[in-house]
């Protein structure tokens, strides 16, 4: 999914607001390339104050991390770049039981889980990170179908 398709699903509305992307964006495109990467969004436990932005490119993954409202100063992010030979990958595991899927992935210090249709997620972002880190093309890997926004919408991604 691409940063302004997670903007649409934020689960608070100012987590990805106006303010906040005029932070976000010039990070993104100065390490990732593009200031509407795909990524994948880390909420965390309470992302009305912070969260984590995992966005590959083409040297690396662009770690970012949000802090929504810093006191007496506004939104701020801090990232870098971890090269493809560094990166921490932990496996891609699935779990099904009566239909439904669960499915946990580690991306250095991230724990990205879904069930259902969020699983399907993970496991294509997992997917594309463990070509990206092969030195496989990012454009190829990331071409995959996704589901469609009310899809997203309805599993609260």
């Amino acid at each position: 999914m691409r940063l302004s398709e997670w903007r649409t699903d934020a689960p608070v509305r100012d987590a990805l607001g106006p303010t906040v992307v005029a932070v976000v964006e010039p990070v993104l495109t100065a390490l990732a390339g593009e200031g509407d990467p795909h990524c994948w969004v880390a909420w965390g436990d309470d992302p009305a104050i912070r969260y984590s932005i995992l966005a590959p490119s083409p040297a690396g993954l662009v770690q970012c991390f949000v802090r929504v409202n810093v006191p007496g100063e506004g939104p701020r992010a801090t990232s870098k770049l971890i090269r493809w030979s560094r990166l921490q990958l932990g496996e891609l595991a699935m779990e099904t039981q009566g239909g439904h899927r669960l499915v946990s992935f580690q991306v250095e210090s991230t724990i990205l889980r879904g069930a259902d249709d969020l699983a399907d997620l993970v496991a294509a972002f997992a997917q594309l990170l463990f070509a990206a880190a092969d030195g496989r093309d990012l454009t190829e890997a990331s071409a995959k179908p996704g589901r469609t926004a009310r899809a997203r919408r309805s599993s609260g991604a």
